[in-house]
């Protein structure tokens, strides 16, 4: 009786996952249907203009779309910002339609449903993350409070159905713009919102897709994360977020290395270590979900790292679609460490997503295998390069232009290679060692075109001030210090440190809490639909701790963060050493969890004696460059082509 329930149990396994992959195909052939389509229209209107003088009007009709009405306009208006910087914020104010039409017209956008009337406290839970967003420096008081963590909680628990429903692989139709690395910069990030989505993404045309690495390295992880995922939950069809390296609790939760820099650290330093291990703990579980690839018009893949590996055959002998591969990675993956059900194939076509680079001319010559066009990434660690043979297959193999990824700092903000078919994209200019001048760039791909935006580095705003500025004379000393540890101000360039003088601090409260804890079970809380379990003894495709910054070479191999060159093996070692008994503590079972409790979007129900504690967790060719890059690199030479060993760089 039990092999008959065993051989059923799998028989229905086979069954879901063979459903599953037919739906992921389908999917796929939708997004292709739909590209040709689109394709078909603008062949058509090209066809209709050119030949209008010669046919009649009805010739030249289009497909017709449905646009539905809605009560309200868009007011636009300017105004002064609270903080005191004498420039102007633009805000759009919803206005309602229709007060100055006939009594006709009016009845008829009065009986429209009003949308701002239903909003669920969801929605007004993002447009809280957003105003913060909008003017950081009038809400440090929220930013260093419990009710921004619950609010965080919260909002990990409406974003996380959306990523978990959407394939592994989203594809959307331009105009989309094309965001890499942002590491957890706001100022940066505010760029971007001041000049391309100015009026808000809700009233931007286009898509927004983000290559992944949100957090580290940066002082603002918390408040880019909140901010992302909060138009995600308001525009969950226009927003989209892909996984990179460090949307993994190995790398974000690596705090002997990036120190006050870590996601993980910025979490129990805002928080406190009990919630703010939870905090830290839910968004991993969203990153679990997030997206591994995308492509655009069924011509430009999108991936954070690079293009993986085929782990499938044809009957034929010929590999497998890599699209394919990468829809079968489960929905909910851990990666670095991974979770018990995940396969080994898949697991690595997920790492070779988040961690392969475009190989050096060195390697192309030595190091890449010339049947494959694939090789050993000089990153270290098991991560993978691919070269020009693998491009031109993966290419040909998809009927693909370009591929567009993020993962390596270029202080051109964006740099070209592979025959310019690889872009790599980079939208932070700061915490990567590229000098003053580095730019911060994003891709805007069109129908018919690309467009490079770069910011320049003589581009000031008014969201993060240098410490000398004349602008923080009235502030104390106090308003000063915490402003600068939320990063909303930097050290005077001249008493800045190099990036390798972060102080690598040790923090022994995770050791603390597993002795404190071993007697805490999971609860009674209400179970998911998973019970997923970390493998502890179970070794990633690619290994973090023995990886580098970039391969040796690259435009950001020099970092050191912490520690001398002399004791560097030494050090390695105990960093690993420590790092796998904090993975063997901590993500021995890790269970999923729904938080739905009510919002604290007003503050009325946050009780200053709640409890944090996290019950059910362990011991806590068709288109054109439009646009050219001028500016060189900053940094001195000679620490630019400085190396060091591996295992000491950081990611």
């Amino acid at each position: 009786h039990n092999r008959s329930g065993s051989s059923n149990q799998s028989h229905h396994s086979r069954d879901a996952m063979t459903d599953d992959r037919a739906k992921s195909l389908l999917r796929e052939r939708d997004s292709q249907i739909a590209a040709l389509e689109k394709e078909v229209t603008f062949l058509t209107n090209k066809l209709s203009s050119l030949s209008r003088k010669h046919q009649s009007d009805h010739d030249n009709k289009t497909k017709r779309r449905h646009h539905p009405l809605t009560p309200y306009g868009n007011l636009v208006q300017e105004s002064v910002s609270k903080c005191g910087a004498k420039r102007r914020q633009l805000k759009s104010l919803r206005e309602r339609m229709g007060r100055n039409a006939s009594i006709a017209t009016a009845a008829v956008l009065n009986a429209l449903p009003d949308e701002e009337a239903s909003q669920s406290s969801a929605h007004l839970l993002a447009q809280r993350i957003v105003d913060m967003f909008k003017d950081p420096a009038s809400h440090l008081d929220y930013l260093n409070s419990d009710q921004f963590a619950r609010d965080l909680l919260r909002l990990n628990s409406k974003v996380k159905p959306i990523f978990e429903s959407e394939p592994r692989v989203a594809f959307l139709q331009s105009p989309a713009y094309v965001f890499g690395d942002i590491h957890g910069n706001l100022e940066d990030l505010h760029f971007f919102s001041d000049n391309i989505w100015r009026l808000g993404m809700a009233l931007t045309a286009g898509n927004f897709v983000f290559l992944g690495d949100y957090v580290d390295r940066g002082m603002s992880c918390l408040e880019v994360v909140a901010y992302l995922f909060a138009m995600k939950l308001l525009l969950p069809h226009k927003v989209f977020l892909l996984r990179g390296n460090h949307e993994t609790r190995d790398v974000n939760g690596w705090e002997e290395h990036y120190g006050e820099r870590s996601f993980i650290f910025q979490c129990r330093d805002r928080f406190g270590d009990d919630l703010g291990f939870r905090v830290w703990e839910q968004t991993n579980q969203v990153f679990d979900r997030l997206p591994l690839a995308a492509v655009i018009d069924q011509d430009i893949f999108c991936v954070h790292g690079g293009i993986p590996r085929p782990v499938t055959e044809l009957d034929d002998g010929s590999n497998g679609s890599r699209i394919q591969d990468i829809l079968s990675v489960p929905k909910v993956a851990g990666i670095n460490p991974p979770y018990e059900h995940e396969e080994e194939n898949y697991q690595q076509v997920a790492s070779d997503c988040i961690w392969s680079d475009p190989a050096s001319e060195d390697q192309e010559a030595q190091g890449v295998d010339p049947d494959t066009g694939f090789g050993d990434s000089l990153r270290g660690g098991g991560a993978i390069c691919f070269g020009h043979l693998a491009v031109t297959n993966f290419l040909q193999q998809h009927n693909f232009s370009y591929i567009m990824r993020a993962h390596e700092a270029h202080a051109e903000g964006v740099a070209v290679s592979k025959g310019a078919r690889v872009f790599t994209v980079f939208s932070t200019s700061k915490d990567h060692n590229q000098g003053s001048q580095a730019m911060a760039g994003c891709i805007l791909v069109d129908f018919e075109k690309m467009q490079v935006i770069n910011r320049s580095p003589a581009y000031r705003d008014q969201y993060v001030h240098r410490r000398d500025s004349v602008s923080l004379a009235m502030l104390s000393e106090q308003e000063i210090n915490q402003r600068m540890r939320l990063g909303l101000i930097t050290p005077d360039p001249d008493n800045e440190d190099d990036e390798g003088g972060y102080e690598d601090e040790q923090w022994d409260d995770l050791e603390e809490d597993e002795e404190e804890g071993n007697g805490n079970d999971s609860g009674d809380d209400e179970e998911d639909d998973y019970d997923l379990k970390i493998d502890a003894d179970r070794k990633s495709s690619v290994d973090p701790i023995h990886t580098v910054a970039s391969p040796p070479g690259a435009s950001h191999d020099n970092h050191i963060w912490g520690g001398d060159d002399s004791d560097t093996l030494s050090g390695h070692k105990r960093v690993a050493e420590r790092k796998k008994k904090q993975r063997q503590a901590f993500f021995s079972s890790i269970k999923e969890e729904d938080d739905d409790e009510d919002s604290t979007i007003d503050g009325a129900d946050v009780d200053e004696n709640m409890d944090f504690t996290d019950e059910n967790s362990s011991p806590k060719a068709g288109r054109g460059l439009a646009a050219s890059i001028t500016s060189s690199r900053g940094g001195n030479d000679k620490e630019r082509n400085k190396k060091y060993p591996v295992g000491k760089a950081s990611f």
